[in-house]
């Protein structure tokens, strides 16, 4: 397949770095694992991501839609949510903090996509608007809050995603399901909201590489 440009081409780094992690790791047992799609899925995509990044919301609204009508939802990729806050406490800390405080009510993908709706205005008046109308617990999602039981996990992923090599968001990791990144059959590294021609290309190509 005809590759679309160099610029995307040359922006693909190829990784085989060793994920010693699972992808689940740092979930709760009663909570969402922050994975959409099918679990056996051939093909994985990670997102490292903070919500208030102007191109993290742009991939949002753009292209996720597509990723997930033709891929997720017909089985072919799982899609897992990183988080990558930009700054090390303020609003991008807040938000991941409050979508793992849902989905620590088994509402974890909802508060996601009302949070990235908001188009970057985020604060604590936004959180309580859209637990209400989650149907939350108010009281244990402001004790979740306040407490920091998150932090650690949410700055893991960021940890996580600079392992991968990225040191901005948005971040993108593709790679077959089964098995680990080795270099003979590295993950892809896409660093950057590219359209979704582009991250189309890349999972065919995966696609087809899967044994039959």
């Amino acid at each position: 397949m005809k590759r679309h440009g160099t610029a995307f081409a040359s922006a693909l780094v190829l990784c085989a770095f060793a994920w010693s992690l699972p992808l689940w790791a740092g979930a709760p047992p009663d909570s969402d694992s922050r994975m959409r799609g099918q679990a056996n899925a051939p093909v994985t995509l990670i997102e490292y991501s903070d919500f208030t990044c102007g191109y993290c919301l742009k991939f949002f609204k753009d292209t996720w839609p597509l990723i997930q009508a033709r891929y997720v939802e017909t089985g072919k990729v799982r899609f897992f949510y990183r988080d990558y806050p930009r700054a090390d406490q303020g609003p991008g800390v807040d938000a991941a903090t409050a979508a793992r405080c849902a989905g620590a009510q088994g509402k974890y993908w909802a508060m996601h996509d009302r949070l990235f709706a908001e188009g970057g205005r985020l604060d604590k008046a936004v959180y309580l608007r859209h637990t209400t109308a989650l149907g939350l617990d108010q009281a244990a999602f402001d004790r979740c809050l306040k407490d920091g039981r998150y932090t650690k996990l949410i700055f893991e992923d960021r940890q996580e995603a600079n392992r991968w090599g990225f040191h901005g968001t948005p971040g993108f990791i593709l790679m077959r399901t089964a098995g680990e990144p080795t270099e003979q059959d590295p993950a892809v590294a896409i660093p950057g909201a590219f359209p979704f021609e582009m991250f189309a290309e890349e999972i065919d190509r995966l696609l087809a590489s899967v044994p039959r």
